[in-house]
């Protein structure tokens, strides 16, 4: 492992050549079929979902969208999702459960879209409703977080049996920016705020909040791209293989994250 700062490792994932859901998608999984709309409001391309093989076997796929283009981009609002994004999601996810698919998230935002339209249409009500439909999903949920995973906007796709961090993603419950901007009044002190954030992979492994840490090329996963998705591919089949064995995951991700922060003498 690498040894950056904090604050170099943010940089890193906030690249915008850093491999995205469609780079994903298109070299792990085959026979991908798109599904869109929330089916109440409108299309969402924030959220990327839908149908494919993994391996020969069928899964759902669904993951944040930044874009890499300028005008991509601004089509998909930087990768900030609106309650129609995390409603579409949701449907998927109900979907995958009824046929018996697992479902696999690929997390990249700076967090949920927090605009006047997307609160007047229940974006809060969206992100908490996606939290509780998933802590009871009867299938197996693997959550990968591939870039900047921030606050509830983050979250609402990652109360998953197993959550996985590629090494320079960062996992926070809002931007360093706005930490600073809270905290000291002063968004210049971004970079203090990424070490006391404790945000990135290996800071978030040994306290369980993550359950692995992918590696990736030096200099990050967009310098190898084809490297970084063999390593991904590696995890996704080690930890699908392994919860594929649980009888009841709901059980299983009920208890992970009802321990999170008590210390093991605490645990019942």
């Amino acid at each position: 492992m690498s040894k950056l700062s904090a604050a170099e490792r943010v940089a890193i994932a906030r690249n915008p050549q850093r491999p995205n859901i469609t780079d994903y998608i298109g070299a792990l999984f085959t026979d991908f079929f798109e599904q869109k709309g929330d089916r109440l409001c409108r299309e969402d391309p924030a959220i990327l979902g839908g149908v494919a093989l993994y391996h020969g076997r069928p899964v759902t796929v669904i993951g944040t969208r930044k874009g890499k283009t300028a005008e991509e981009s601004i089509r998909c609002n930087f990768g900030m999702p609106s309650p129609e994004g995390y409603r579409k999601a949701l449907r998927l996810m109900k979907q995958a459960e009824k046929f018996r698919r697992p479902v696999i998230t690929f997390i990249d935002t700076s967090g949920a879209y927090p605009g006047l339209e997307a609160e007047a249409h229940g974006q809060g009500e969206a992100i908490a409703r996606n939290l509780f439909e998933m802590s009871r999903l009867k299938v197996p949920v693997l959550a990968i977080i591939t870039g900047e995973g921030n606050s509830g906007g983050a979250l609402a796709l990652a109360a998953a049996d197993r959550v996985l961090m590629l090494e320079n993603a960062v996992y926070a419950i809002l931007s360093p920016e706005g930490f600073a901007s809270i905290l000291w009044r002063d968004s210049g002190r971004h970079e203090e705020a990424c070490e006391l954030m404790k945000l990135t992979a290996a800071d978030l492994l040994p306290l369980g909040v993550i359950d692995d840490m992918i590696p990736e090329p030096e200099g990050g996963a967009h310098t190898a791209p084809a490297q970084a998705m063999r390593e991904v591919d590696r995890a996704i089949s080690r930890h699908l293989t392994a919860m594929l064995k649980e009888n009841f995951p709901q059980a299983a991700r009920y208890k992970k994250f009802r321990k999170l922060g008590v210390p093991a003498k605490e645990e019942t």
